[in-house]
């Protein structure tokens, strides 16, 4: 059974309960790594300047504590692999759908399940939907 990193447990460990709970049972059926949980004001700065992100610190969700965003990749990670990212998106969907947790992915901003609608697609990123 594939197993957080302490890396990835210590990124995890500054998220929301809810992505706690979410990606600890992905894990248990699923090889993935935490990439980012809480960004912190430096770091957003330069994700915003280098267009991994859209938002400019403070205003992206992994910019709260705890935070409503994180950035998870099925392991190992293969940043050109489309395909298997679109595989893990559907099993983390799933996932969240019967656990009763609202989620949206970098790959579908409005949730329809259309993955090929949007010009930009942050692949990694998972947030809470607000009314959560």
């Amino acid at each position: 059974m594939p197993s957080f990193s302490a890396r990835s447990i210590k990124e995890l460990q500054t998220c929301n309960p809810k992505l706690q709970r979410l990606f600890n049972e992905v894990i248990s059926h699923y090889d993935c790594t935490i990439i980012c949980g809480f960004r912190g004001e430096q770091a957003q700065h330069e994700a915003f300047r280098s267009g991994r992100s859209k938002l400019d610190w403070p205003h992206g969700k992994h910019n709260r504590f705890p935070s409503m965003a994180v950035d998870v990749m099925p392991f190992p990670i293969q940043w050109s692999n489309e395909k298997r990212l679109r595989h893990f998106i559907g099993f983390v969907q799933a996932t969240a759908i019967q656990m009763g947790i609202k989620v949206r992915s970098g790959h579908d901003w409005d949730n329809d399940m259309d993955l090929d609608e949007h010009t930009f697609k942050d692949g990694p990123h998972w947030e809470l939907i607000e009314d959560c």
